[in-house]
């Protein structure tokens, strides 16, 4: 059974060896992944070049070979979010079968009688691809879920479109990876709903959008060293800008700026609302980014700057999240971490004010002890924007010595101390300049010496 385990994974897995692979300048176009299995078998498709972006009209021209005559129904698994790292980072692409996240779509793949993957299509906007799909098959897409499908009676000899809508983890108590594994259990229901039906069809897996867009550049102008990569800052609602008299001064960017009054309540994502910067000012030893809502939510970020004669450097700190919502103010003290250089920026992957948290609650009032702030992919920076309209260096909140690290090292140290301390000992050891003569006398000791 290896030699099918490992086929369904390279169908799965082919496109994050692109990943790893992607040429040394590649295009910052926004992309999603798309994957294709049918039961009934799909025009063959060359594998796209590591780093190649398949254009909307490449898939196009493939959507017209597979869907070109005939009645076909097509099952459609859009997710709100998607991108190949979801796939590097749930897929167990290291041999860990159990702990990936898409077994079922893994299962569907291997049974498939063909499949075809897409590692990176070029994203135009969030129905380019159920408007390609309505398009190519003449009807418009159902919206089903899985219960529903059960129930539903399918005409075989017409063209169906039936829309799967998936959630993603922006937002949601859950982690990214059991979210997924919800979203693949859904994709495992309705399959096999279809199988029961005994209805040839064609599925595909993809996004409305992508999770993330990374803008990547070249390696060789990058100094060598440990870096952050920027970033893209293509999205006019994930970056934030304040300009003084001189230029940009402050920048903020976040995947996700969440915020919650209670912990019943769910989260409110501020990266899909566009700010008003009133009120924001930096100078020299200070900077303040006012995000003002359409006055019903505001956050305040506090800055400063200090010289410490130790490092002998500027630092600059978060030190002040101010919330602020109906006449209820929350403040959060940036206490643990929250620091740079100050001709750097300052990156975390998660800033909260709950768990592991390096906002700490500051506030007495009794309508606010509840509030609760998650940024997730956080990048601000208040001082030192000396390369214009792009974040500087970054030093990130993880610690280069882990706590792994640590005990490898302690451990490392005693097993050194215990072999210096016994070659030591060896070397000490003296050899006897006196032995025995089996011809002559025994060797008389005296015990006086």
């Amino acid at each position: 059974m290896a030699g099918p385990r490992c086929t369904t994974r390279v169908r799965l897995m082919a496109f994050i060896t692109f990943f790893f692979a992607v040429l040394a300048t590649v295009s910052s176009t926004a992309q999603v992944p798309v994957l294709l299995w049918s039961s009934d078998g799909l025009p063959p498709l060359a594998s796209p070049a590591a780093g190649h972006i398949i254009s909307n009209d490449q898939l196009t021209t493939y959507l017209n070979s597979a869907f070109g005559s005939g009645p076909h129904t097509v099952l459609l698994f859009l997710q709100d979010k998607l991108s190949k790292d979801d796939f590097t980072v749930f897929g167990g692409v290291y041999g860990n079968d159990k702990d990936s996240a898409f077994q079922n779509l893994e299962a569907a793949l291997h049974s498939s009688s063909s499949s075809v993957t897409l590692p990176a299509v070029e994203w135009s906007g969030s129905s380019a691809i159920p408007a390609l799909l309505q398009e190519k098959l003449g009807v418009a897409p159902l919206l089903v879920d899985a219960d529903t499908l059960s129930h539903l009676s399918i005409n075989a000899s017409i063209s169906n479109l039936l829309l799967i809508n998936l959630p993603y983890c922006t937002g949601s108590q859950k982690s990214c990876k059991e979210v997924l594994r919800d979203n693949d259990e859904i994709i495992g229901q309705v399959l096999s709903s279809m199988k029961d039906k005994n209805v040839p069809y064609t599925a595909i897996y993809t996004g409305l959008q992508p999770s993330r867009v990374i803008s990547e550049t070249s390696m060789s102008s990058q100094p060598v060293g440990r870096s952050l990569l920027q970033a893209d800052v293509t999205n006019g609602t994930q970056l934030i800008m304040f300009n003084a008299t001189g230029g940009p001064c402050i920048m903020l960017w976040a995947q996700d700026l969440n915020i919650s009054f209670s912990s019943t309540l769910a989260w409110v994502d501020l990266t899909k609302r566009t700010p008003d910067l009133t009120g924001s000012m930096c100078n020299g030893t200070s900077s303040l980014l006012v995000l003002n809502y359409n006055n019903e939510i505001v956050l305040r970020f506090a800055m400063s700057q200090k010289f410490y004669p130790v490092s002998g450097r500027n630092w600059f700190t978060l030190d002040t999240v101010q919330l602020q919502s109906n006449g209820s103010t929350a403040n959060f003290l940036g206490r643990r971490g929250i620091y740079a250089p100050a001709e750097y920026s300052f990156h975390c992957q998660t800033v909260n004010s709950f768990r592991d948290a390096l906002l700490v609650p500051n506030s007495t009032a009794g309508n606010t002890t509840e509030w609760r702030l998650n940024f997730i992919d956080f990048q601000i920076q208040g001082f030192g924007l000396s390369n214009g309209t792009n974040f500087s260096y970054a030093s990130d909140c993880a610690g280069f010595f882990t706590p792994g690290i640590w005990m490898g090292l302690l451990t490392s140290l005693l097993m050194l101390y215990i072999f210096v301390y016994g070659l030591h000992m060896i070397m000490q050891l003296n050899t006897m300049d006196r032995f025995d003569d089996p011809k002559g006398p025994s060797i008389s000791v005296p015990q006086s010496e």
